[in-house]
């Protein structure tokens, strides 16, 4: 048990000594960045309880802080891609790099703790944002690239293919948390809070998430028609239609239900439904 502790450890503090080197180069390029300041802090706390000779016998609490380590400087560099307007030469790279990144934490808690749940070692806030992070990048790259028309045109397949991949993570975000069942045992005295959380909608970023894959689904019923790919390929593909007209479906009747008057607006979750109905 103690040599698979230190094997944890090493590994574990070889890629917190990697991050720290990349953290401190993109430092270099923008010192006040605030998540670039966190990502700082927080490895600067790891690297001294390494140093000072310490095991990792909490690898959940090391491995969530990894986490968000590897949370803070990939927003740094998305926003860095957003605000380039994602350059055709080296996005699709970059975005593949951004995504290995992010699903980093979830594999390294498979190996180094097999014996529990990814959700159980990296907590389910955590692993929400990872699955989030990573489809709410493609959907930002697929949002830029639907207004490239003659780069879709020459494209297609591999549009398709971001939507797919960006709408299945955004889906697996959906599904960390199960939705609360009112006959669990649950006694809630606000129905309004009631009927959102047996929908499985525990904060706005579920809400956008859900919009989020409407669009998605609604770009890829727009262009899939026309897709070039073999009746092999399309079997695998996602039933967009049905997927983008369940979840919007669901985002309508909650704005315009238990959450009127909080600021969500459904006039573009309406007009999608209206085509894929």
């Amino acid at each position: 048990m103690a040599d698979e502790y230190r094997r944890q450890g090493f590994e574990l503090e070889r890629r917190i000594f990697e991050l720290d080197i990349k953290c401190s180069s993109l430092r270099a390029e923008k010192q006040d960045d605030d998540y670039l300041q966190n990502a700082s802090a927080i490895l600067d706390k790891l690297k001294s309880f390494y140093r000072q000779g310490g095991e990792s016998s909490n690898l959940s609490k090391l491995l969530q802080d990894y986490t968000q380590v590897i949370l803070d400087i990939t927003f740094y560099e998305e926003n860095k891609l957003v605000d380039q307007e994602f350059p055709e030469d080296c996005s699709p790279f970059k975005i593949q790099q951004l995504l290995q990144d992010l699903t980093e934490p979830e594999l390294l808690a498979a190996r180094l703790a097999p014996a529990q749940e990814v959700q159980s070692v990296l907590g389910l806030e955590l692993l929400e944002c990872l699955y989030w992070r990573r489809g709410a990048l493609l959907y930002m790259y697929c949002h830029t690239l639907h207004q490239r028309k003659q780069w879709i045109k020459k494209n297609k397949d591999t549009f398709l293919k971001c939507i797919q991949e960006g709408v299945r993570y955004l889906m697996r975000m959906l599904q960390v948390r199960n939705s609360v069942k009112l006959n669990d045992g649950v006694v809630l005295h606000d129905s309004a809070t009631a009927s959102i959380l047996s929908e499985g909608i525990f904060s706005d970023t579920h809400l956008l998430t859900m919009m989020y894959i409407g669009e998605m689904c609604f770009w890829a019923v727009k262009y899939e028609d026309c897709s070039a790919e073999t009746t092999e390929h399309k079997e695998d593909r996602l039933q967009f239609r049905d997927i983008g007209t369940q979840i919007l479906n669901k985002y309508v009747l909650a704005c315009e239900g238990p959450l009127q008057g909080q600021g969500w607006n459904t006039e573009n979750a309406k007009e999608i439904l209206s085509i894929l109905q």
